[in-house]
Parts: structure tokens; sequence; C-alpha cells
């Protein structure tokens, strides 16, 4: 598991004065790159005043362009800076994103949109072999009253074969990080045989907060007739509150997934 770029960071802020804060709002999402279902419609600018309308604390996003020169040219509403800063405006202060697939006319990865500091973050490579790029986005949070919560935005292989190792080196990465500290997982996990479930399954103190709360993991692809249990929010050190799977309008089409949502009290 390497790193595609070093740990970047900024200058934590004072929170000396802030309150305490004990619970986040969080979201993941799989963007489909800003578009519809069969890439048929360009939607991101709908998208955004959706994932606003959640008031999320942290949102993790997975299939987001950092670029693209030709959908640039070809729609007139394409924005001038990329999907996720695009996403955040105004309304999340700090961002991060890790560059997995590269190609001639853009790149596209994972990004975290949060509204607390983002002390520093890294994007671990953990691509197996052939042309599928793969990356966990791991990111270090200034929440007041901790001193750091871990978010750690996750898209996995097509193949079950890379999502073992893949999962492998997630379980890596938790063992790595401090006992006690708060972390959230989330993301598309492609899971569609529950085989990497049941390997976090063996991680301690880790629970799915669909499978907690509900007994079974949110049904989420694709979007208007959910079949398969692909998105995923898992929690350490943290406790989960009313899990939501948006099925509604105007999230049915949005994108290929649904997302999910959750309340944690930390």
């Amino acid at each position: 598991m390497t790193s595609d770029s070093p740990g970047l960071s900024v200058p934590p802020s004072d929170t000396s004065h802030a309150r305490d804060v004990h619970r986040l709002r969080v979201l993941t999402v799989n963007t489909h790159k800003g578009f519809t279902a069969l890439n048929r419609r360009f939607i991101l600018p709908e998208l955004r005043e959706a994932v606003r309308s959640t008031g999320a604390d942290l949102v993790f996003l997975q299939e987001v362009l950092g670029g693209h020169d030709r959908h640039a040219e070809r729609y007139h509403n394409w924005p001038v800076t990329s999907q996720y800063e695009f996403l955040a405006d105004s309304m999340w202060s700090d961002f991060a994103y890790g560059r997995n697939a590269v190609y001639p006319e853009g790149h596209h990865g994972n990004a975290l949109l949060s509204k607390y500091p983002i002390l520093h973050y890294r994007n671990l490579d953990v691509s197996i072999t052939g042309p599928e790029r793969r990356g966990l986005l791991h990111c270090v949070l200034q929440v007041p009253g901790h001193e750091e919560v871990h978010a750690i935005c996750v898209h996995l292989s097509l193949l079950e074969s890379h999502r073992q190792l893949q999962l492998n080196l997630l379980c890596d990465l938790l063992d790595s990080l401090p006992e006690h500290a708060p972390v959230v997982i989330a993301g598309d996990f492609n899971d569609w045989q529950l085989q990497g479930n049941k390997r976090l399954a063996r991680c301690e103190y880790l629970h799915e907060v669909f499978e907690r709360c509900n007994g079974r993991l949110a049904r989420t692809y694709p979007a208007r007739f959910p079949l398969l249990q692909l998105d995923r929010i898992y929690l350490r050190n943290a406790t989960s509150h009313d899990p939501k799977i948006l099925g509604t309008r105007p999230w049915t089409h949005l994108s290929d997934h649904l997302p999910l949502a959750v309340e944690v009290h930390l």
C-alpha cells in the first residue's frame, strides 16, 4: 500500500473556545462523475443541491472528477473548478481529493468534504494489477473535543480477489491508527458477494451501521431498483444512529448508486 503523494497538511485551527462536538452527520455517495445512470445527462448542479439539502458534516464521494477537458468543452454548465470543489462550494470549508484513475482527458478518484478542518490527508494506492486503479483516501480531522477523528473514503475493485487484498490493506491501515480514535469508513465497496463484509467483521470494534441497526446491509445498486448491497458505512470507537438509504427522488435520478446517511455519535 503506497501513497501517490505525500501527506498534505494545514495548520490546525484554534478550536480552544469551540464547543465540543459529539455528533457528526455523514453522507456517502458515488457521484458517477456527475452523470445519470448510463451517462445520459450531466446533473452535477442538481446533485450539489441535493447534497447540500442533507446538511451533512462529512461527505464521502466516489467517482468524482478532478478534471476532464473534453467534458468541459462539451457541456455549457461544466464547472470551472474540480467537481469536488464545485460540490463543496461555500458549505464545506475543507476538502481533500485522492486521484486514482488518470487518462488523457482527465482524472477521477475519491474526495471528502468536511465542515471541520482536515489536518492532513493521504491517498493510499491499493491498486493490485491491470488497468483498474483504486485508492483509500485517509483524512485526519480536527473536531472540537477530540484529539483526532479519522475518515477513510473507499472505492474497491470489481474483482473479488482484488477486493480481498484491498480489504487486508484497509485493515492494516486501521491497525496503524490510534487505538481509541474515532474512525468513519464509507464508500463503494463493490462487495456484491458479501465476502468483504465477512472480512471486516473480524476487525476489532468495527461495525457497519445498517447491519447494526437493521440486521442487514443496505441495498443501493442500481439506484432505481436496488438489489445489491455495495455501499457501506463502518465505524470504530463511535456509535451509529438513524441510518437512512436516500431512495426517493431526486436521489434515484442523480447516480447509479443510492446514497447512505447516518448520524455518528462520538
